[in-house]
């Protein structure tokens, strides 16, 4: 696991490469033990490593990393788990929103139909289990089917309320665009792992 403290300690003014290696680093190391150790209990603390070591420290480690990068997309991952964490009923209202519009993720990300709140914060552990237990490219291609349709949700949600509250809209469009964007790294990320270029 990380250490907060050893994290906490790292200088802001460090270099980019050094800072680059740490993320490698530290994201291949924690899947391959994870793998290696076959352990419920190992796999159960990493998909929780953000409550018991906080986003912040993550983020020190990964936000700065390529998202064609192993460290970029465990970043991802994480963010996205936390997300449906922190407002699972929004998330599954998008979902369920953007479902239709992209019915071949909606079989890839694997979510009952039509989903609860819990059934969105269990997709989250699902998929963050599969980054340390399973095939690391169905973990990421799920994420990112799940983001295209929470995307599609998001930009009908934004439609909806263009009139009564253009700013809301707005925002809300920006995130869908933002979504998309994870979705394509996310689905990117995993083809380079599939291809073994993946680091």
């Amino acid at each position: 696991m990380l250490d907060p403290r050893a994290a906490a300690e790292l200088p802001d003014d460090v270099d980019p490469r050094t800072r680059d290696e740490i993320a490698h680093t530290t994201a291949a190391v924690i899947v391959r033990r994870a793998r290696a150790a076959e352990d419920p209990d190992v796999v159960d603390r990493l998909v929780r490593l953000v409550e018991t070591e906080g986003l912040d420290v993550v983020a020190g480690l990964w936000a700065d990393a390529a998202p064609n990068s192993l460290p970029g997309a465990l970043w991802r991952l994480y963010v996205l788990r936390e997300w449906t964490r922190r407002d699972p009923e929004g998330v599954a209202l998008r979902y369920r929103l953007g479902v239709d519009a992209a019915p071949v993720s909606e079989a890839v990300a694997g979510v009952v139909r039509p989903p609860g709140p819990d059934d969105v914060r269990d997709l989250a552990d699902a998929v963050l289990s599969g980054v340390f237990a399973g095939e690391l490219d169905v973990a990421l291609d799920r994420a990112g089917a799940f983001c295209r349709i929470v995307a599609a949700g998001a930009a009908q949600d934004a439609d909806a309320r263009e009139v009564a509250d253009p700013e809301a809209a707005r925002r809300v469009t920006h995130g869908a665009a933002s979504l998309q964007r994870t979705a394509d790294e996310l689905v990117h990320a995993a083809a380079l792992h599939r291809a073994g270029m993946l680091e």
